[in-house]
């Protein structure tokens, strides 16, 4: 089988990507049955979206019908699509306001730059700091999040909830180290 990548360190992050990817969103699927669809539906709708990012990087990733335009396209929507859903319009209540603003301003940002990256003509150009501004800034959201999680009382959602917010970070790590090699 053909792998678009050749260096061991890129086949090593898409690799680990896709575990680790894999395993938390069957952790989420798992958590959806759990509790039921009525309480967990948001987590299935958000999980659809993780699952076609995991998808398009292994087609991506072996070589498959998906070239770079469109694979940059597709990803950056779905991952623009769980940040707004998640982060901006349904956004989890927080035990503290001023934590709230800093991950509500930091998802915003995060969906201007994906929608900067996405919709330039030339996105070849865009920057390899840039990019990882995209994974570092995915990353701050989540450890806000997760230092939030520990503010609240633990409950039978906690652990559910510290795989769930992990999940992009992993997905845009994965695919910052597709996008950085093209």
């Amino acid at each position: 089988m053909q792998t678009r990548f050749k260096k061991a360190t890129k086949i090593f992050d898409i690799v680990v990507t896709a575990l680790g990817g894999t395993v938390s969103v069957g952790v989420m699927l798992y958590a959806v049955g759990h509790f039921g669809l009525r309480e967990a539906w948001p987590e299935l709708v958000l999980n659809m979206c993780y699952i076609a990012c995991l998808v398009m990087i292994w087609i991506y990733f072996f070589g498959g019908g998906l070239d770079s335009r469109r694979f940059n396209y597709w990803c950056s929507m779905a991952v623009g699509m769980t940040v707004l859903l998640r982060d901006i319009l349904f956004a989890p209540p927080l035990a503290n306001y001023a934590l709230h603003l800093a991950c509500l301003t930091l998802s915003v940002l995060l969906l201007c730059m994906l929608t900067y990256f996405y919709a330039r003509k030339d996105w070849k150009s865009y920057t390899k700091r840039n990019l990882w501004a995209i994974c570092i800034i995915d990353m701050l959201i989540a450890a806000l999040y997760n230092y939030d999680i520990y503010l609240e009382p633990i409950n039978e959602y906690t652990n559910y909830l510290l795989t769930e917010i992990w999940i992009r970070p992993t997905i845009t790590y994965g695919l910052v180290a597709c996008f950085v090699r093209e």
